[in-house]
């Protein structure tokens, strides 16, 4: 499922508040018309959509009202038709907000971000800099994505998820790799030097990926 549908027939808009998404992780896709982000959404779903009014074909209150016919996903109205039976059509068609054009695109990705983490909190991790999202086993250390193996993307999601505590080293391994894994308890410090050449400004001074001996790992923003 993707993150947000942008319906935006401004393509300069669109693609500005797209490349803003893109760098806090989420996955985009833009439409340009009702009828496509109605087909988009029926074929992959959205977690949020936001939607421009003014839509060449179906317009955002049509899309808006067919999409709650059948789902309760979040959707953000986002316009520049700012009279106050426009607001109210909005949301009576079923938005959950209405933002007026132009808008403050910090306060827009600051309300993006409140309905992911009330909504999705457990598939949107932000430690510090890096911003992982598990249900696209997607990284992102700041603006940048990190290629990840299926392992290191668990291992540092365990990581990630108990942040200033100490695990130790069985537990990590039997989590990550199973009790009845084949592989040596090893490969668990080959799995943190990898994760840490791709993760830490100098892998040989890790900051985040900590070492603590005797006992296991710890991560540290």
């Amino acid at each position: 499922m993707t993150d947000i549908l942008l319906a935006e027939d401004n393509e300069e808009m669109a693609g500005l508040l797209c490349d803003f998404l893109n760098a806090d992780g989420y996955s985009v896709i833009h439409c340009t018309n009702g009828e496509e982000a109605l087909a988009e959404f029926e074929r992959n779903g959205a977690r949020l959509v936001i939607l421009d009014i003014m839509l060449p074909g179906i317009d955002g209150f049509a899309v808006c009202r067919k999409i709650r016919e059948s789902s309760n996903t979040s959707i953000i109205i986002v316009s520049a038709k700012t009279e106050k039976d426009d607001m109210l059509n909005g949301i009576v068609s079923g938005a959950d907000d209405y933002i007026e054009k132009p808008y403050d695109i910090d306060i827009l990705l600051a309300k993006i971000k409140g309905i992911f983490l009330r909504r999705y909190n457990s598939e949107i991790l932000s430690v510090g800099f890096l911003k992982i999202n598990k249900s696209r086993r997607s990284v992102f250390k700041n603006d940048t994505p990190l290629e990840l193996t299926q392992k290191e993307f668990d291992l540092l999601c365990l990581l990630a998820e108990n942040e200033g505590k100490t695990l130790n080293k069985d537990m990590i391994f039997n989590k990550i790799w199973g009790l009845d894994s084949f592989s040596e308890p090893q490969t668990l410090t080959v799995h943190i030097k990898w994760l840490r050449q791709k993760l830490e400004d100098d892998p040989k001074k890790p900051a985040h990926i900590i070492t603590v001996w005797g006992v296991g790992y710890r991560y540290e923003r």
